[in-house]
Order: C-alpha cells, then sequence, then structure tokens
C-alpha cells in the first residue's frame, strides 16, 4: 500500500519534531504529568477521545468504519534519572532526567501512527487502542496498573517496539519465542564478627565471606546451568567495611538474576541460596537473602513475530530484518502477553557515521530519527494486518 508510504512521509516531520518536544521536556516514571497532557492535547486535535489511565497514563482508540478485531499498540513515555549529555539543540532542560532509553521515540511513534491511521479510517477494519504507558523504568512497572485499569478489555492482540541502539538504523530485530529476560534481584546481608585487624583469628570475617560467595555465584550458571539454556548471574554491588585496620562485621552483596523460564528462575535463587548458605555455615556467619522477583521474561507469538516480520519486508527489504538472539534486558511489555497474544521489536536506531554509538541509559545516548518513520510504517503495516 503505497498511500502509507505517503502518509508517513507527509507526517514525518511531525513525528521528528513531537521526539525533540519529548526529549527537552523529559520525566521520571510516575512524574508524566505534561507529557501525558501533550499526548491528550496531540490525540485530541486528531479528532480522538483520549482518557487517562494509570495516573499519569493515556488511553485512546480509534474505531474503524468497518467490522473487524481490536488491537492495541504500546508506548511508553516515562525519561530516566540521568544528566542528558547528547549535545544537541533538543537537549534535556531538566538536570538530571533524561530520556536515554529512547522512550522519546516511542511516544512519538505511537502518536504518529494515530495521526497515520485516521487517514485511513474510512478502510480500517476494526478497533485501534492506543496504549502510553507510564513508569516503565521503575519497577514494578506501568504495565500492571493499564492492565488493572481495564487497556486491555476487548484486545485481540498487541505489538510494540523499541529503539534499539545495538542494530543500524535501517534494520530491525525479532524473535520468534523468547526477546528479553526477568530481570530479578537478590540481596544478600551476611553477618560476622567485627575485630581488629591484626587479630583476624577473633573475628568472622564478613568481607572475607562475602568475596567467597562472590566467586561461587559465578560459577552456578557454568555448572548448574544447561549449556542449552540462557541464565545469567551478575553482582553490581559488594559493600563492607569502613576502615582499613577493622575487620568488618557485615557485608552487603545486590545482584540481579536473568533467565526465559519460571524453572531455570527457581533453580538459580535455590543455588544462590544454597552457596550462600554452605559458605556461611563454614565460615561461622549468618545471612539473610532477599529476592525480588522483576517482570516476566519478553515471549514472542511466533505468528505476531511473523505479521511484523512481513510489515518489516515491505518497509525496509527482507534483507533488513534480523531474526536476532535474546536480550537479558527486562520489559515490563512482558506483563500485557501474558494476557492476550503479541510480540515485541527492535528497532535499529545506530549510525557509527553520525557519532550514534552510545548504548541506552548512556548520558550521551541519541537515535537516528530516520528510525521513527520506520517504526511508524511497520507498526501501521503489522496493525491493519492484525485487525483482519
Amino acid at each position: 500500500m503505497a498511500i502509507i508510504k505517503n502518509l508517513i512521509e507527509k507526517h514525518n516531520d511531525y513525528v521528528v519534531n513531537l521526539r525533540r518536544h519529548f526529549h527537552t521536556h523529559p520525566e521520571l516514571s510516575t512524574q508524566e504529568f505534561n507529557t501525558q497532557k501533550k499526548i491528550i492535547d496531540e490525540l485530541s486535535s486528531l479528532g480522538l477521545h483520549p482518557k487517562k489511565i494509570a495516573i499519569t497514563g493515556v488511553i485512546a482508540d480509534l474505531q474503524g468504519a468497518l467490522p473487524g478485531k481490536t488491537v492495541a499498540i504500546r508506548a511508553d513515555i516515562d525519561a530516566l534519572e540521568l544528566q542528558d549529555e547528547c549535545d544537541r539543540p533538543y537537549q534535556s532542560k531538566h538536570p538530571g532526567v533524561c530520556h536515554a532509553c529512547g522512550h522519546d521515540g516511542h511516544t512519538a511513534m505511537l502518536i504518529g501512527i494515530a495521526k497515520t491511521l485516521v487517514e485511513l479510517k474510512d478502510e480500517l477494519q476494526g478497533t485501534v487502542r492506543f496504549l502510553f504507558q507510564p513508569s516503565e523504568e521503575r519497577f514494578p512497572g506501568g504495565a500492571l496498573a493499564m492492565i488493572d485499569e481495564g487497556a486491555l478489555l476487548g484486545v485481540d492482540s498487541i505489538i510494540g517496539a523499541h529503539l534499539w541502539q545495538p542494530l543500524n538504523v535501517g534494520t530491525i530485530g525479532i524473535t520468534y519465542g523468547p526477546m528479553m529476560a526477568s530481570p530479578d534481584e537478590f540481596t544478600i546481608k551476611i553477618s560476622g564478627k567485627g575485630g581488629h585487624a591484626s587479630m583476624p583469628h577473633q573475628t568472622v570475617d564478613a568481607l572475607l565471606v562475602g568475596a567467597q560467595i562472590t566467586v561461587a555465584l559465578n560459577t552456578i550458571v557454568s555448572r548448574s546451568v544447561d549449556p542449552m539454556e540462557q541464565a545469567v548471574i551478575s553482582l553490581g554491588v559488594f559493600k563492607a567495611g569502613d576502615t582499613f585496620n577493622i575487620i568488618p562485621d557485615t557485608a552487603i552483596l545486590n545482584g540481579t538474576v536473568r533467565s526465559f523460564n519460571e524453572g531455570l528462575r527457581m533453580l538459580l535463587f535455590d543455588r544462590i541460596e544454597q552457596v550462600t548458605k554452605g559458605i556461611c555455615e563454614a565460615a561461622g556467619a549468618t545471612f539473610i537473602l532477599e529476592k525480588f522477583l522483576g517482570f516476566p521474561p519478553v515471549i514472542n507469538n511466533p505468528a505476531i513475530s511473523t505479521i511484523l516480520a512481513d510489515a518489516g519486508t515491505k518497509t525496509l527489504g527482507s534483507e533488513n530484518i534480523l531474526t536476532i538472539n535474546p536480550v537479558m534486558g527486562g520489559e515490563d511489555f512482558s506483563h500485557y502477553l501474558e494476557k492476550v497474544p503479541g510480540a515485541f521489536m527492535f528497532v535499529g536506531v545506530g549510525n557509527k557515521d553520525a557519532g550514534i554509538i552510545y548504548p541506552q541509559h548512556h548520558p550521551k545516548f541519541d537515535i537516528d530519527e530516520k528510525a521513527l518513520a520506520y517504526g511508524v510504517e511497520i507498526m501501521t503495516r503489522a496493525a491493519l494486518t492484525l485487525l483482519k
């Protein structure tokens, strides 16, 4: 349908300017009130009737002229607590707040999709539901609140996209099953017996116990997990002691567990507890293990992934539709996929020649804005297919 490409080209400057507006005025999770207002204003100008949802989110339906299914398209709208150093005219005006993950582009693309589909309303079969979700960056995420308030009522399928720096602009990445991992967290607090560093025999050295646990945790994936499975255990925090000549009585380890299925998820936590218990008992220390289960893994519906890939082929050519390995990052889009069939894709935004080389969550993160039109076109085409 050449008309789709023509409409998207016509609206491209509008979408790019929207993205720059959101980038300049980012808002943190649960604080997206001005973002919400801007979204509502733009959708209202299209003749839609947007409503507030999940406090700072927005939901709107576009009812086609013909009967058909209901398809939801989701964008997340929140920014990160990070200083923006992109050095562009649209750099964040809010100190310490930055759209360094691409949500500004997601929001702009979804408004662009709405603008495109409104012009196709007379030919539209069914209903398209636009979901602008707050608080993806802050656990437990905004998806559950959206669902609890009826975002998926009557929805037959759902699609979403993430702008993705590791992929070159002009490509998309997709899987036909597991796409993103469950981002779980754990904290281990070790209690020993402190004392003078010159008399270690009188102590139970929590720092030494923590070091042994750190090494042992890094053997779990290589020795307890089937090599054909994908899993990660990583420690990001190790705190113990304040003074060079005092053996500390406590140590704290904080890390993450990433996996793609519930059985493996529980195995990893069981092994963390077993390893920690064994080392602590041998040393005479005690411990407390706290587990924080994050989002479920993102598991794509193969049939809907195929529809996204076909839409991508029409937009970019089959050579630019990449079947990728799952990634260990997490996304609360998974909650929608637990309720209705759907799929998630990555839209490439990287461009070394233009200096767009910084990863997500980096102060200098930016995107090649050509990707916005590609994302709008692919999801528009996929939605039209799913409606039928």
